[in-house]
């Protein structure tokens, strides 16, 4: 039962971030392609840790905690140079 409802999720996050790719081309202006950039991150997120559980395996989730790091870490830096036009100083 478990890995029917993980292929069920792991579909429906699929499609998600195929929708953000969407976004991420066709957005009007630089602050959603940042958006969805960030909300690629998560749904990638969410793909490893369904993988973790599909796979019965903890690997999977400290790399989940390693993409949640450079996510964050990508949509701070980006935010900065739109606001700044540098990211350090």
């Amino acid at each position: 039962m478990i890995m029917v409802a993980c292929a069920i999720a792991l579909a429906v996050v699929a499609a998600g971030m195929l929708l953000n790719l969407y976004r991420l081309a066709a957005g009007p202006d630089a602050l959603d392609r940042v958006l969805a950039l960030d909300t690629m991150a998560i749904n990638a997120i969410a793909l490893v840790m369904l993988l973790g559980i599909w796979f019965e395996t903890h690997i999977y989730f400290e790399a989940a905690l390693l993409i949640a790091a450079v996510g964050f870490l990508a949509t701070v830096a980006f935010c900065k140079y739109l606001l700044r036009g540098n990211v350090i100083g």
